[in-house]
């Protein structure tokens, strides 16, 4: 297996077949994941059972209440701009951690391509490690000890969690880095201790230099592409701007960095 970092995020692997023993990666993963954030597999030939076996050997699934699975499989769901285009809700994103709004929010996202795009339709991803370290000093003394309101949106939950508070500053659960953890704006409804203009202000401050050019890495698609995040050192989002064609992509969570299921 070679093992080739992404500037200023991640690791591309090659040389491997996740499908020929689905767990067998996981342990250099894990590490791999919780020092560079996201973990490139190109070349997979991996249908849904073995990727799910392979999101097994981290740990016990999840799902984000309130979204459709795919049929046949309740552990995944569809990403997908098919159908969308043209209609009065084309695809958006825009940076994020995934179902931050839960108190222990899933560990690792992972999405195999089933269809590519002949144009655009990355996926990107930022470096929180990075964003902390390079954190200016007024900003960082103006998080100092602060939590911030992760609140639901897009999504019924029904009688599940709707929002949960987690640090500013969050120290990784695996390394124990610290990493800047935020969400998109529009689901930061809250900072601790203060105003909501002064809460706002600073969220919107803290996501611009979270999600500079220079901290950001732009994975394009390729055909049998696998790529697995860790949502406790990244934000992500993908880019639907001058998409050409069909984007498809399953997408599994993992809930925990804790031992894989037995």
């Amino acid at each position: 297996m070679k093992t080739d970092v992404l500037d200023p995020v991640g690791v591309r692997l090659s040389g491997v077949q996740v499908a020929d023993d689905p767990t067998a990666l996981v342990p250099a993963l894990r590490g791999l994941l919780a020092e560079h954030g996201v973990a490139v597999l190109p070349g997979q030939v991996l249908d849904d059972p073995a990727f799910l076996a392979f999101l097994r050997g981290f740990g016990p699934l999840s799902f984000t209440a309130g979204e459709a699975p795919l049929d046949g499989f309740p552990d995944l769901n569809v990403i997908s701009n098919v159908g969308r285009w043209g209609t009065d809700t084309p695809p958006r994103s825009s940076f994020h951690v995934d179902t931050s709004y839960v108190s222990s929010p899933p560990a690792y996202t992972a999405l195999r391509a089933v269809t590519v795009p002949a144009r655009g339709g990355a996926t990107q991803f930022t470096n929180q490690y990075r964003a902390a370290e390079t954190l200016p000093e007024e900003l960082r003394r103006r998080v100092a000890g602060r939590t911030i309101t992760h609140v639901v949106t897009g999504v019924d939950p029904e009688a599940g969690e709707t929002e949960a508070d987690h640090p500013i500053l969050r120290p990784h659960p695996v390394t124990g880095r610290e990493s800047l953890y935020l969400t998109t704006p529009a689901r930061c409804a809250a900072v601790s201790g203060l105003e909501q203009d002064e809460a706002d202000a600073l969220v919107a401050a803290l996501y611009e230099h979270s999600t500079r050019a220079d901290n950001t890495y732009a994975h394009a698609w390729a055909p049998d592409d696998l790529v697995v995040w860790d949502n406790g050192c990244v934000l992500h989002r993908a880019d639907h701007a001058g998409v050409v064609g069909d984007r498809v992509m399953h997408r599994a969570m993992v809930g925990g960095y804790g031992d894989p299921e037995h």
